[in-house]
């Protein structure tokens, strides 16, 4: 009897196809799968990177704008407003207090200010409630600062750069200080916040900002740092402050100031993809 069967040409020809076929499946696979891993880590660079550019500008949008400065790894500082030398690693600001000007319904500081009339050391502040900012301060800080480590900004005055405490050494006259500390008087009232010392012979400008904190961004070993809770006014540095890692594997943190416009870009890599890097940027008005 004869028996169907497979001659061996056949069977090679076979071979051959199956090993085509094996080639090239294999290769679109790895592709398919190079693909995934790279479309998965440049989606997570996105949302991580663009997290950390907005967490940055929704604190620089209040900033005093006057108040910013770029500082070097060993101290240095200058305005941020024309520095151009590119070694500064720290951007540093003072941040309106927002949160106190926005109120529940209605603001816990009014911005608006004279000098009282009892005493030179007494600002008086319609509308403001120094006993709700003090409770939401202490609030916000996590029981870190109070009304008492606070300082008012006047509108439209002198703002050395010199004069807000960058240098790490407090406030000691009100008459060479941009920022101004202050405490709690009566409930819509200020007093000096300078042992000793009033507001004797200071210009007193009609609107006022209040701040109770500074913010720094750092770039450090590849992770990208945010300092606030701490008064430069008071003789305090951002690493007197509380702090917390924005981004990790940032390989370039940059900012530039044009006037009181504020441009940052944040750089971060991965060498899971052939060193793929990306870059977000944002200008703060």
């Amino acid at each position: 009897m004869r028996r169907a069967a497979f001659t061996l040409i056949e069977l090679i020809f076979v071979i051959v196809i199956m090993g085509i076929l094996a080639k090239f499946g294999v290769e679109f696979l790895a592709q398919a799968y190079n693909s995934f891993i790279f479309s998965n880590i440049n989606s997570t660079l996105q949302s991580q990177s663009a997290a950390a550019v907005e967490t940055i500008a929704s604190r620089l949008q209040y900033r005093i704008k006057d108040s910013v400065i770029a500082r070097e790894t060993g101290g240095a500082f200058s305005a941020l407003s024309g520095y151009t030398a590119g070694t500064a690693t720290i951007l540093e600001w003072i941040g309106t207090d927002i949160e106190g000007l926005r109120g529940d319904s209605m603001p816990l500081w009014s911005g608006i200010i004279d000098l009282g009339l009892s005493s030179a050391a007494t600002l008086k502040s319609p509308g403001t409630d120094t006993t709700a900012l003090d409770a939401l301060i202490d609030a916000l800080s996590d029981g870190g600062s109070s009304i008492s480590d606070a300082a008012i900004y006047f509108v439209g005055s002198d703002s050395d750069i010199n004069n807000y405490g960058w240098n790490g050494v407090a406030l000691a006259d009100h008459n060479t200080s941009v920022m101004h500390p202050i405490n709690a008087g009566a409930v819509d009232e200020f007093i000096s916040g300078i042992g000793g010392v009033d507001f004797s012979g200071v210009d007193i400008y009609e609107y006022y900002q209040l701040a109770w904190s500074a913010y720094a961004v750092e770039l450090a070993n590849g992770n990208l740092i945010l300092y606030y809770d701490y008064q430069p006014w008071n003789g305090e540095s951002y690493t007197n402050g509380k702090s917390t890692v924005i981004m990790e594997d940032v390989s370039t943190f940059q900012f530039i100031g044009i006037g009181s416009i504020v441009k940052i870009q944040i750089c971060t890599k991965t060498a899971l993809v052939n060193d793929y890097s990306l870059c977000k940027e944002k200008t703060i008005f």
